[in-house]
């Protein structure tokens, strides 16, 4: 797996941060950004989209000199991103490109985009050991595990494509950010214990990362054991923070469905780092 940058995350201690309002919220029932305004020369904008299988929000703190009109422009273009997605791709829609590929009605290489995918399963499948697995689930080929985090990159490359190169894009337990916060320092994230949020939160400050999480939605069953078949039961949910947020989801995924085991994947020169990893 190719990374462009390192994530710049820093761990403060919890105590002194007591004073310090979050900007973000993660495994709690408030997630959106803390109402503050923009330094000068800036535009802040929060937006929220639904598709038909998730909901996203959208934070930008982008430079004036784009214009209300340009801001508004970079926002529409990401949020098609993620319509398009959801459209194009989604396991659950006969019609989609995963389906057909499923069917064998096209490969892979058919469309670079679906060929990306397809390669970061595969990546994801040798990293993990094969405990994220994309074919090894009932109905056959589901990049479910990885989806998610992939529109979010994907629509959050369409927001620096377009100069805004500070936001934070939401989705569920999960969030990628990057540059500065509207107040001018790094995004402040309370990370919420995902099975006990009355515990005080893990704090991060970052200016560039992703936090992915698995086994939070109370679905049971939702990640198969890849190995034998059956709903995966050793965590109740595992939590992932490293540079890109697909590759964070798939790590929570498979280390929802190995239990413990799964920590030796963070070990020595790991770009990413095990948050969660909590037994029923």
């Amino acid at each position: 797996m190719r990374i462009d940058e390192q994530p710049r995350t820093r761990w403060p201690d919890t105590s002194a941060f007591r004073n310090r309002r979050p900007d973000l919220r993660l495994g709690s029932r408030r997630h959106q950004i803390d109402a503050a305004s923009a330094t000068q020369g800036r535009i802040a904008l929060q937006h929220t989209v639904r598709t038909a299988t998730a909901e996203y929000t959208l934070l930008l703190n982008a430079p004036e000199w784009l214009g209300r009109r340009g801001v508004g422009e970079a926002l529409r273009d990401s949020v098609a991103e993620l319509r398009a997605i959801d459209l194009t791709y989604g396991p659950n829609r006969p019609e989609s490109l995963v389906s057909k590929l499923r069917r064998g009605e096209i490969s892979p290489e058919s469309y670079p985009p679906l060929a990306d995918l397809v390669d970061r399963c595969a990546a994801m499948r040798a990293a993990t050991d094969g405990w994220f697995d994309a074919w090894a689930v009932p109905g056959g080929f589901d990049p479910g595990g990885l989806l998610g985090g992939w529109a979010v990159e994907r629509a959050a490359a369409r927001l620096r494509a377009a100069g805004v190169h500070d936001y934070a894009v939401l989705t569920g337990a999960d969030l990628v950010v990057r540059g500065r916060a509207p107040h001018g320092g790094p995004w402040r994230v309370a990370v919420h214990h995902p099975t006990a949020p009355d515990r005080a939160p893990l704090v991060l400050e970052m200016t560039d990362g992703a936090v992915g999480t698995s086994g939070v939605t109370g679905r049971q069953g939702h990640v198969v054991d890849p190995h034998t078949g059956e709903p995966a039961t050793q965590l109740a949910a595992a939590t992932v923070v490293g540079p890109d947020l697909a590759v964070a989801d798939a790590y929570a995924t498979a280390l929802y469905a190995a239990g413990p085991t799964g920590l030796a994947w963070f070990r020595g020169n790991s770009d990413y780092r095990a948050l969660f990893a909590h037994r029923h």
